[in-house]
């Protein structure tokens, strides 16, 4: 496949056009113009890049990309490793950060919610750009047994504010940094809240607002929307594709 009419098709796709980010979308680094086989990952550290490297990719689609706003705009130290491995192979790099949290089919926070078993999955009108999701559980369970089903689907511990032994059905979340979302899910009025990290004021909003929290760590929430995309561009295109998780505590 022809780099551009990837990246013009996965721009539609994602909606890129849309978002107000804080790292470009899209194609981030140059590599070959015909693609083949797509390595995907969370974010595009080092690791990801030899990983891609031995698999011969012609391109790796990641969440974090480069170029964030407010990071230093020279290109030295470990940016330019990474860089200079990438272009040495020509190995293409493309990132999508905010639209692959809000796609309604393979974003990030669709992708969670259906992992958890949640239903009625819907995002939440009131916050910009789609990036808070709410719905619920088939039946309530008590929150120390929905800590298990956090730890069983992303296989990661996870920190729970709350009472253990009181039940929760309504459940919104946002995964990755969105911690701050937690108030608005208080004014929703659900019984849970989910993101990926967590801060020191997160704790006096959560027992203070009466809300169950979860924080279920940056990465591990944010694992399955590239996964879903690429399984779909696999389909679309017949394009070889493997997701490569690269562990991260975080």
């Amino acid at each position: 496949m022809i780099r551009e009419e990837l990246i013009r098709y996965l721009d539609g796709y994602l909606q890129a056009f849309k978002f107000k980010d804080y790292a470009p979308n899209g194609l981030q680094v140059e590599g070959k113009e015909h693609i083949s086989t797509i390595i995907t990952g969370v974010t595009a550290s080092q690791a990801l890049i030899d990983a891609a490297i031995e698999k011969q990719a012609d391109a790796i689609l990641v969440h974090h990309g480069y170029f964030w706003k407010g990071e230093p705009q020279v290109i030295t130290g470990m940016k330019q490793k990474r860089i200079k491995a990438l272009l040495e192979h020509e190995i293409n790099l493309i990132g999508y950060h905010l639209p692959l949290d809000a796609h309604p089919e393979v974003g990030n926070n669709v992708q969670l919610g259906q992992k958890l078993g949640i239903e009625d999955i819907k995002v939440v009108d009131s916050v910009s750009q789609d990036l808070l999701w709410s719905g619920k559980l088939k039946t309530p369970v008590p929150a120390d047994e929905f800590q298990k089903i956090l730890v069983n689907a992303l296989g990661r511990e996870s920190l729970h504010i709350g009472d253990e032994k009181q039940s929760i059905q309504s459940i919104a979340w946002c995964t990755g940094g969105a911690q701050d979302y937690i108030d608005i899910a208080a004014q929703l009025g659900v019984d849970a809240y989910i993101s990926g990290e967590v801060s020191e004021r997160t704790f006096h909003s959560a027992i203070e607002q009466g809300i169950h929290y979860f924080s279920a760590g940056h990465h591990a929430t944010e694992r399955y929307g590239i996964q879903a995309l690429g399984e779909h561009l696999g389909k679309q295109f017949g394009l070889s594709h493997q997701f490569i998780d690269i562990p991260n505590p975080v």
